[in-house]
């Protein structure tokens, strides 16, 4: 398995950064299959430094902010205008009623809608979905819309992404024993930080360390905030393999 972070930026692209968007590639019957784990707001530009949009074989939505799934607006008009044709239809696994709500925000008449570009399966929490060389077990967290964090597992490798989510124990259980943690860390232990929303890098670490996994990998750190305290945080909970990703980072399984 390789991981690529195309975008990393918390709530909003920075200067530096997309927001989110994970490309993850396997060998699969003869060739690289090509997951794209959420599109958040201008990751669909720099996804094409990685990958022709052509050849890209699904995307795995983890909730419906703009942040995480916005650009799958910008694959739609790749996917039905190319000048070499339409692109066959590819799976899009996200939360229940985002076929609706992406149709609604391009701007899409229903029924239609981006049906004839993506077949929008809808996850169930705890139930595994399998997409090329992946099975991908979705489990709902803490945040204000339904979110999933995703387990996402080939036949020898485990990545496991938090999405966007408050404290919460389900994180281990996604977690437990992964090659790569990839989890975000939006606050500092210093903040005032409302519940049910996002994590810190303290709580990053422990669910590392309760979940015992490889490598932790901390992202979606907004713009505004400190990466060195985010940093510092993580290393209060967390003493193994650690690194915040910056956009373009590759890691390989």
């Amino acid at each position: 398995m390789k991981l690529t972070v195309v975008g990393c930026a918390g709530s909003f692209p920075s200067a530096e950064s997309p927001a989110s968007c994970y490309l993850i590639e396997a060998p699969y019957e003869g060739r690289t299959f090509r997951l794209v784990v959420d599109l958040g707001s201008g990751a669909l530009g720099d996804l094409q430094r990685y990958v022709d949009l052509r050849d890209v074989d699904a995307v795995a939505l983890s909730h419906l902010h703009a942040d995480h799934c916005f650009d799958l607006s910008g694959l739609y008009v790749v996917s039905k205008y190319h000048p070499d044709g339409a692109l066959p239809r590819i799976p899009v696994v996200a939360p229940e009623g985002a076929a609706e709500r992406l149709a609604e925000a391009y701007g899409i008449d229903e029924p239609v809608g981006m049906t004839e570009q993506f077949e929008f399966l809808a996850h169930a929490d705890g139930e595994p979905v399998r997409l090329g060389p992946f099975s991908i077990t979705p489990r709902l967290v803490d945040h204000p819309v339904t979110a999933f964090a995703m387990r996402i597992a080939s036949d020898t490798h485990t990545i496991a992404y938090s999405g966007d989510t408050g404290p919460t124990d389900v994180l281990v259980d996604v977690a437990a024993g992964a090659d790569i943690f990839l989890c975000e860390a939006s606050f500092v232990e210093s903040g005032a930080n409302p519940p049910h929303l996002h994590l810190t890098g303290a709580d990053a670490g422990t669910v590392a360390t309760r979940a015992g996994v490889g490598r932790l990998l901390i992202t979606h750190i907004p713009a505004w905030t400190d990466r060195a305290e985010v940093e510092s945080d993580t290393k209060s909970t967390w003493d193994g393999p650690c690194e915040l990703v910056s956009a373009g980072s590759t890691y390989t399984l």
